[in-house]
């Protein structure tokens, strides 16, 4: 089961690579952006999504200039920050509202999530649709299938982790150049 898992893994992270390349390069602009000026990189992470603000913050390697965002401090947030927002899906209601305050303050956004199955009716913008710059998961199902049908293994904190890294490389390279 485990090579089953590894091998779905690696597929889902060469697809990130190849489909998201553009929106990493987009993403690491915009942060750098903050790194240039007086800013910060504020980091919110939704539930399982906290592995990515421990890894930028308190990790071997953290992000320049990076603090997390709790959702009281989005309105206090300066033009001349930047953050990142990570989810499981583009739907997350407080996710939505973060990025919402934060945009309407002129703060430019990052998001990662997995863009959710539109829904009829709906009346409200998803995050990839508020955020500057969105890097889809792509992960709607567990990786391993079951006997009867199901799936099962739903790695959305190795996946944002491995966006996450994707971003953060490439604004190393960003702000390598810009020395």
């Amino acid at each position: 089961m485990l090579k089953i898992f590894t091998t779905q893994l690696q597929g889902s992270f060469q697809k990130i690579a190849k489909e998201e390349e553009f929106s990493f390069e987009d993403g690491a602009r915009l942060l750098a952006q903050a790194i240039v000026g007086e800013g910060d990189i504020y980091i919110y992470g939704a539930r399982e999504m906290k592995a990515v603000v421990a890894e930028a913050i308190e990790g071997v390697e953290t992000l320049p200039r990076g603090k997390e965002l709790h959702r009281d401090l989005a309105s206090s947030i300066s033009i001349a920050d930047r953050a990142l927002i990570v989810t499981r899906y583009d739907n997350d209601e407080e996710a939505i509202r973060i990025a919402n305050t934060l945009t309407q303050n002129g703060v430019g956004v990052v998001a990662i999530s997995t863009i959710s199955d539109k829904k009829e009716g709906k009346t409200e913008r998803s995050l990839s649709e508020i955020a500057d710059v969105h890097i889809d998961l792509r992960l709607k199902r567990g990786l391993i299938p079951d006997d009867d049908g199901s799936r099962f293994g739903f790695p959305t904190s190795m996946l944002a982790l491995y966006a996450y890294y994707g971003i953060a490389f490439t604004l190393k390279e960003t702000l390598d150049e810009l020395e």
